[in-house]
């Protein structure tokens, strides 16, 4: 029995990424424990060691082998227990505020608000654990047909008032140390990105529209790729930073090609191509351009469309178009290879080079300001 195997009681118990690896480090001492990463996350990415590439070859490994992989693929889908314990006082009172993230209910609509204000809506490993409840109990609640992700307004003086989507990866975190390979990289693809593609592993999914103000950078772009409906507002744009972060952009490789072509996705990947949202090629990420007045009745039209279809034939087709398109066959082999990887990735000279380079001028310019 494979090391796997015992940690899940035979494929019957399910384990989260950071719970596994954990778990497996008090039997495996080439794994780094809890408290050793603990530490290590105490200093610049500059100055870590690269404990995690163990961890990212440890699930990789996992993920490789099919049983077990889709077994782990089927973990990470179940409801978070936060958002089971939190699920009877967001029924009463139809709204919970979770930090960086906050949802709504408005009839039949969840609306999920990302409120991670100090950075411009940039994710972190809180903002990552926050979307995640948000979205559990948004697919939990009986009541909720249609999710929407939105920012909300923002508190930076240079954007005050205006809703601005998400501005990627927090590079100030990520320069720090305090970007998680397993709690961010990992289970926010395996997790919250799946469960907003593919719903809770029970079956229960429903459709999302995305609405885009100002930008939707990184890996609020990576977001895009999973909705029902995009609808931007004139002026926005989208891109992949990926080239200066000096790291893989989530799922954008294996998604982006579907809908913009294998060129412009090696453009934006490699070249830092952006997509203006009222542009024939932006049109490919955004199924709805609109003046900014607009958005919410664009919002509410798009809902109402999606609940007019029926529960049973959208699910369906929601279904239907990931089997043709995304097999899970194929997720868990991208996801096997983007673990080890990424690992590598994240602990590259050319990363903290990049960081060097495009987030610490920026940082002393602000100073200098």
């Amino acid at each position: 029995m494979t090391l796997y195997e015992e940690l899940t009681d035979g494929l019957g118990r399910p384990l989260r990424v950071a719970e596994l690896v954990y778990a497996a480090a008090e039997r495996d001492p080439a794994l780094p424990s809890r408290a050793e990463i603990d530490e290590e996350r105490t200093h610049l990415q500059k100055d870590k060691v690269g404990l995690e590439i163990a961890q990212g070859d440890f699930v990789s490994g996992v993920l490789a082998e099919r049983a077990a992989g889709e077994h782990l693929m089927r973990s990470m889908r179940e409801p978070r227990t936060e958002a089971v314990a939190a699920l009877d006082a967001f029924r009463r009172d139809d709204a919970i505020d979770l930090g960086p993230m906050r949802l709504d209910r408005r009839g039949r609509v969840g609306e999920v608000t990302i409120q991670n204000h100090a950075s411009l809506n940039a994710e972190d490993d809180d903002s990552t654990r926050a979307l995640e409840i948000a979205v559990d109990l948004a697919l939990l609640d009986e009541r909720i047909e249609v999710g929407v992700l939105r920012g909300g307004p923002a508190t930076h003086p240079r954007h005050a008032g205006r809703r601005i989507f998400g501005a990627g990866i927090n590079l100030t975190q990520l320069y720090e140390g305090r970007i998680s390979l397993v709690e961010f990289m990992l289970e926010r693809e395996l997790g919250v990105v799946s469960k907003l593609y593919r719903g809770h592993v029970d079956g229960r999914e429903k459709p999302w529209i995305a609405a885009v103000e100002r930008f939707a950078i990184g890996g609020a772009c990576q977001w895009l790729l999973v909705m029902d409906r995009v609808i931007a507002e004139n002026g926005s744009y989208f891109n992949l930073p990926a080239r200066k972060e000096g790291i893989i952009p989530g799922c954008a490789n294996l998604r982006l090609p579907r809908f913009v072509g294998e060129r412009m996705a090696r453009q934006a990947i490699f070249f830092g191509r952006t997509f203006p949202a009222d542009t024939p090629e932006g049109l490919l990420l955004a199924d709805e351009v609109v003046a900014p007045e607009e958005m919410d009745d664009a919002i509410d039209r798009a809902a109402a469309e999606l609940r007019d279809a029926g529960p049973e034939s959208l699910v369906s087709n929601r279904r239907a178009l990931r089997e043709a398109q995304e097999p899970l066959d194929a997720f868990r082999r991208y996801m096997s290879g983007y673990a080890r990887d990424q690992a590598r990735c994240l602990y590259s000279p050319a990363l903290i080079d990049n960081l060097e380079r495009n987030w610490e001028a920026k940082r002393r310019v602000r100073i200098a300001e």
